[in-house]
């Protein structure tokens, strides 16, 4: 779990990440439930704020770390499919980088709208893990091993849905950005080793790095829209 949350803090320090992480705090109102919060930094910067934010995760060593990270916030265990908050209790509904880990995200979906009140709005953050943009001299490995890692998920290409997710689900006024976060330095060797493991692969890659020759590009999507009364 401290890789997986290194990787998170690797990539959530970045200026890009911080920034995103602001468009996607617009509107939320002031009761918000952040699904799959992993450390809790989004719910920590929410609440400074002043608003009431929740953070949800189903893994009990994350929220503890949370927990220990932010002590002002409110974290609980719980299912993104069945949310342990009652019918219309939030204003603003935020899952970043959660749903394609889900079997169902669809009933996640189902879920933000149960737990939203009228108008209250809903963001889902997260990059299609097939459209990974490595500069290789083996552009055929490369993507070998960015499919590969794709399909170890239960839902890789969620991301490319979340517009048609929130319409299914009586959303209104939905709207899609596309944020790319740009990697030219050894900040990215982690997810690159994620993604590819130990081996001649990486050995190049990290030497790009060392040489200044490093590009990876990594679009993330963000998709808004209104819970209809």
């Amino acid at each position: 779990m401290s890789t997986l949350l290194s990787l998170l803090d690797a990539f959530d320090d970045r200026p890009e990440a911080r920034n995103l992480r602001e468009l996607t705090y617009r509107g939320l109102g002031d009761a918000v439930v952040d699904v799959g919060c992993g450390g809790g930094r989004a719910v920590g910067e929410l609440t400074a704020r002043g608003a009431n934010a929740i953070g949800i995760d189903s893994n009990p060593t994350m929220i503890e770390a949370a927990i220990e990270r932010w002590p002002a916030g409110e974290f609980r265990i719980g299912d993104a499919t069945a949310l342990p908050l009652p019918d219309g209790s939030v204003t603003g509904y935020r899952a970043d980088k959660v749903l394609h880990a889900l079997t169902e995200p669809e009933q996640a979906v189902a879920e933000a709208r149960r737990v939203l009140a009228g108008n209250g709005r809903a963001v889902l953050v997260g990059q299609d893990w097939d459209t990974i943009v490595i500069d290789s001299d083996d552009p055929e490995l490369t993507r070998t091993l960015v499919h590969a890692r794709a399909d170890t998920l239960p839902n890789p290409r969620i991301a490319r849905r979340y517009r048609n997710l929130l319409l299914d689900n009586g959303f209104v006024d939905v709207s899609v950005e596309v944020h790319t976060t740009v990697f030219t330095d050894e900040t990215c060797l982690p997810m690159l080793a994620n993604i590819a493991g130990e081996g001649d692969w990486f050995d190049a890659q990290a030497r790009r790095a060392r040489n200044d020759r490093l590009f990876v590009a990594l679009p993330i999507f963000l998709v808004s829209g209104t819970r209809a009364k």
